[in-house]
This record gives structure tokens, C-alpha cells and sequence, in this order.
């Protein structure tokens, strides 16, 4: 063992090496000081992310999607019988969407979503490639028909906001039952007989299958206002000139809508 003398103290260099290496662990460090090796202590987050929590789905809010690229939907996700198929734009030439339901994966990992289609029978649902449909939009107003009291009610998180009397199919042209959505808002129609406005829903007659575009059920406006409450359409939802350009400030494209 090599040794070193000093005056008369001789210490070994192995007990020195013993002695330096407790005083450095016993003798307090600054804070900046690295730590032994070399290597810095982390550094402290500038942001602290906490972890995930799941959002429970509110009670009021509804989901729809734009079909961007036609698209087949099918009984379930990636399988079963086709459905319906669908295309990008409706008989009005507006976009055509769907009331988004779920989601779900099928057997290769791809998602599909399920989705309320505007087709016969009403209340019809299918699935959908996730990749046809475009970015998921909420509303959180829902439109209820009484067809029973001849009324429309528009709720807007589960709160009312508007409130009309209104008309309703024939018994021969009966108005549909189900819940649909409001699928388009449109002004090419407006004239004496639709009024100012009309909403196009994703509601069909079951009786008028022979008409243009399908027989499609709107909400609109009429030039008989003295007709209403009553019996008096083709199947269509007539309001007061007046109550559908209210309604139409009120009520965006994907609402949900229930006619009882």
C-alpha cells in the first residue's frame, strides 16, 4: 500500500481516498451543485399535467357529423348487411349529415361510428367508417313535435325557449313519428306556400315515397295561417310565418327531433 508523509503524519492515500469520500456525502452540497457522476438532479416541470378523468356525456348535447365521402352503412361496424348509401349532399344540394350515436372498433382496429340515417323505414341507424364523416359538431337544443296538441317545442339545455302552435299531416298524408334531426335551413323555398323559411328534417313519408327527393317531412312556414292548429299538410310540420323566422334564429342544423 503506498503511503505519504507529512511532518510526522503519515496517512495511507487509500484511507485519504476513505476520508475525502465521507467528507463530500457529510458536507452540504448548493443547491446547483451536481450530483455524484456528473449527472444533474431533473429538472423541476415548468407544467404540472394532471392525470386524465373521463368526461361523463352531458344530458343535453347532441352529436353530428358531415359525410365528406360517400359511404355505405353497414348492421354493424365493418360487418353485416349494407344498410343504406349514402352521399355527400342532399336532394336540396346542402351537405348531408347524420345525428352521430357511438363508436366503435371492428376486428382490424378501425373505427366506425353509429349514426341515425335519413332513410326508410324511419329511425333506421347504421354504421359508418369514421373516415367518410367530417369533425363531430355539438348542439344542445332538441325540437319536440305533439302532434296530439299540435305543438312545437324547442328546448335548449333542457330548458324552452320557443313554443308555437303548428300544423300537421292529413290522416291520409299522416305526419311520421320517431326521432329524426334537423338535416338543412333553407331559403331557396321561400315563397307564399313554405313561408320564409324551411328545415329540412331526416323524417320521410311513408305514403308519399313517389314524390321528389323521397317525400321528405320540412318544418316551414305556409300562407293559411288561419288553418292553424290543425290537420292541413302532406305531412310536413307548418308554422306561422312569423313563429318559423323565430324558430330559425333559434334552432341550428342538427338539432334532434321528436315527433310524438
Amino acid at each position: 500500500m503506498s503511503s505519504v508523509t507529512v511532518g510526522r503524519t503519515v496517512i495511507t492515500l487509500a484511507a485519504a481516498g476513505v476520508l475525502g469520500f465521507a467528507a463530500l456525502l457529510l458536507w452540504p452540497a448548493p443547491e446547483s451543485a451536481p450530483r455524484l457522476g456528473g449527472l444533474p438532479g431533473p429538472p423541476t416541470p415548468a407544467l404540472d399535467v394532471p392525470a386524465p378523468a373521463s368526461l361523463e356525456r352531458e344530458p343535453h348535447l347532441a352529436m353530428w357529423a358531415v359525410v365528406e365521402h360517400p359511404a355505405t352503412a353497414r348492421e354493424a361496424p365493418g360487418a353485416g348487411a349494407a344498410v343504406a348509401r349514402l352521399r355527400t349532399r342532399t336532394p336540396d344540394g346542402t351537405d348531408n349529415l347524420v345525428l352521430v350515436q357511438r363508436r366503435a372498433r371492428d376486428g382490424r382496429g378501425r373505427v366506425w361510428v353509429e349514426a341515425r340515417l335519413p332513410v326508410l323505414p324511419n329511425g333506421t341507424t347504421g354504421w359508418l367508417p369514421r373516415g367518410a364523416l367530417g369533425g363531430y359538431r355539438i348542439v344542445r337544443t332538441h325540437l319536440v313535435v305533439d302532434l296530439t296538441r299540435r305543438t312545437a317545442t324547442l328546448t335548449r339545455r333542457g330548458r324552452r325557449v320557443f313554443g308555437a302552435r303548428v300544423g300537421v299531416g292529413l290522416p291520409q298524408w299522416p305526419t311520421p313519428r320517431g326521432r329524426f334531426y334537423i338535416r338543412s335551413k333553407l331559403v331557396r323555398y321561400r315563397s307564399s306556400f313554405y313561408g320564409p323559411l324551411a328545415f329540412g328534417t331526416s323524417a320521410r313519408s311513408a305514403v308519399l315515397t313517389d314524390w321528389p327527393d323521397g317525400g321528405f317531412v320540412g318544418v316551414h312556414g305556409t300562407d293559411r295561417p288561419d288553418l292553424i292548429p290543425g290537420p292541413i299538410s302532406h305531412g310536413c310540420i307548418r308554422m306561422r310565418n312569423s313563429d318559423i323566422v323565430r324558430l330559425g334564429r333559434l334552432m341550428p342544423v342538427g338539432t334532434p327531433l321528436t315527433i310524438r
